[in-house]
């Protein structure tokens, strides 16, 4: 298993640090984050050590976000919430706090605290066929 003895996040996986577990299989750990934005706040990890969610193999990713849908499902129905926000970071600059792959499984409910700012705006003309071409030629 890739680690990284630095990481709190691979500390929990280890069994290190303990942790709120909610399910755990060979590739994957969800458990309760303890600074939550919303009770019910959870999060899903890869067992395996990756710094951002490009760095992961296709079949590890595929296995981690297969536990996605169960989990949100079992938080909205434990939590009773209106709705669920699942939020990845990747890079201090997008706002990623732990160097290690994991998913953010939010609840949400009209009035609750959490603000999310999304300053939506426009391409430029021809821009937004440019950058696609340039997407496109890296996949």
């Amino acid at each position: 298993m890739n680690s990284d003895p630095d990481c709190i996040f691979c500390k929990i996986v280890k069994g290190d640090i303990p942790s709120e577990k909610l399910l755990e299989d060979s590739a994957s750990l969800a458990f309760m984050d303890i600074g939550p934005v919303a009770p019910g706040h959870a999060l899903l990890i890869p067992r395996n050590h990756f710094s951002t969610v490009d760095e992961m193999d296709p079949e590890t990713a595929g296995q981690v976000l297969a536990n996605l849908p169960r989990l949100v499902s079992a938080i909205k129905g434990a939590t009773e919430c209106e709705g669920v926000n699942v939020l990845q970071n990747n890079g201090s600059v997008a706002g990623q706090l732990v160097g290690h792959v994991h998913f953010h499984i939010i609840p949400r409910n009209t009035r609750d605290r959490f603000e999310f700012n999304w300053p939506a705006d426009k391409y430029q003309e021809g821009q937004i066929g440019l950058l696609a071409g340039k997407i496109r030629g890296l996949l």
